[in-house]
């Protein structure tokens, strides 16, 4: 054999050995990886599954009488949102009448609306929680079919178990229960009293996209919607205030600009536009020193309260 063609056989040789190492090392650790990350997809797939959204019926029982409604349809919610989605069915609409010609036609019953939410939703309403929020948006539309809101109570409860579909909407996060009825005018009695010594009081600038309320001012919030609730004739009052910084009577105007903005912002919160009532007092009314900055920043408010 000539030294040519052992020298090609050479050649030959190391091409088939390089080759055969580097599939055996090489391409092995390439497969390992991509069997690692088809198998971390995989899981990745498994903990991401979305769960079932949850379905909650409009139902509504009276365990001491005889009324048993339960239909698929209900009123449902946006994520975080604290008004229900419009309109509602109109399989839903007649048995809201099938209720209130039952709660209407006989005394001595009151609906209870348990509101839902979950802990991972934000709270942007006036209440203490979303699921009180819900409820008093349900019970405004009960109240305009006809369901007297003085036989209405209003609750919020957290329920992580709920599950929204894919457009993020939560069907149904409410619960509705027909109750025997229990006098709580001597309550309500000393809400009113305590409302009118501690009334909301806010600072804000007119051009404000939202009023932030602290944890007690929606609590107090949600006592002035059960006392206009519940008390026939009972009406908020929203009065707009200034400093005496300027023309006296563009402060009467930019009084009432900052009571509207909070009138808008109570309807928005589900406390009905017919009971509230919005005024300007501008800077006739100051409770401190307006020569002083603090003591304008003071007078620069607007006060929510009953009457």
């Amino acid at each position: 054999m000539s030294k040519k063609l052992m020298y090609l056989l050479g050649i030959v040789l190391t091409i088939l050995l390089g080759t055969y190492f580097y599939w055996k090392l090489c391409c092995n650790t390439c497969t390992d990886t991509s069997n690692s990350e088809h198998k971390e997809e995989i899981e990745n797939n498994v903990t991401s599954t979305q769960k079932t959204p949850t379905y909650l019926p409009f139902m509504v029982k009276d365990a001491n009488g005889n009324l048993s409604i339960t239909i698929n349809e209900n009123f449902n919610f946006k994520e975080s949102g604290l008004n229900f989605v419009r309109p509602v069915s109109a399989e839903l609409d007649e048995q809201i009448i099938n209720l209130k010609n039952y709660l209407t036609s006989i005394d001595g019953k009151t609906l209870s609306i348990t509101g839902y939410y979950t802990s991972n939703e934000v709270n942007t309403s006036a209440f203490p929680n979303l699921g009180l929020a819900r409820a008093n948006s349900v019970k405004n539309y009960l109240t305009s079919k006809g369901i007297p809101s003085r036989i209405i109570d209003t609750y919020g409860k957290l329920n992580d178990n709920m599950v929204t579909d894919s457009l993020k909407v939560y069907h149904g996060p409410l619960f509705f229960d027909v109750l025997e009825f229990k006098d709580d005018s001597d309550q309500i009695t000393v809400l009113g009293e305590e409302l009118k010594e501690n009334p909301i009081v806010l600072y804000f600038n007119t051009g404000e996209a939202s009023i932030n309320l602290t944890a007690d001012q929606r609590e107090r919030m949600a006592k002035i919607s059960r006392y206009l609730d519940k008390v026939e004739g009972a009406w908020c009052i929203v009065t707009g205030h200034t400093d005496n910084t300027g023309d006296p009577t563009l402060n009467i105007k930019l009084g009432q600009d900052r009571a509207n903005f909070a009138k808008n912002y109570l309807i928005s919160n589900a406390i009905p536009e017919s009971k509230i009532t919005a005024i300007s007092k501008g800077p006739l009314q100051p409770i401190a020193d307006n020569a002083t900055e603090e003591g304008r920043a003071k007078n620069r408010r607007t006060v929510i309260t009953i009457k």
